[in-house]
């Protein structure tokens, strides 16, 4: 049996609070983009695909933990029935790759 997170925002709003952090992170984030689906276990998540600066990776803990930071208290996963998985990657990265779900 299938069972869905426990409440989610609407499409416009959860878009909203993502698209919200990447003025405050910039100019090292240079978006963000998301989806929600079962991880490995069955259980519900959303997947954030941060694309980076490369010159973000000076000081990529800092801004990881500032982005997880700032996602996690906006969208409050958890709260949701969601837990939330993160990767990054830089521009440079992205232009070697050109995985569409990054764009």
């Amino acid at each position: 049996m299938l069972s869905l997170p426990l409440a989610l925002p609407s499409k416009t709003e959860f878009d909203q609070a993502v698209s919200e952090v990447v003025p405050e992170m910039a100019p090292d984030v240079v978006h963000i983009r998301h989806n929600i689906a079962q991880d490995w276990d069955g259980d519900w998540a959303i997947y954030f695909r941060v694309l980076l600066s490369d010159e973000a990776l000076t000081k990529l803990g800092e801004v990881t933990s500032k982005v997880e930071s700032l996602l996690d208290r906006r969208l409050d996963p958890l709260s949701m029935g969601l837990f939330s998985y993160f990767n990054y990657r830089t521009v440079s990265e992205q232009a070697d790759l050109r995985e569409e779900s990054w764009n």
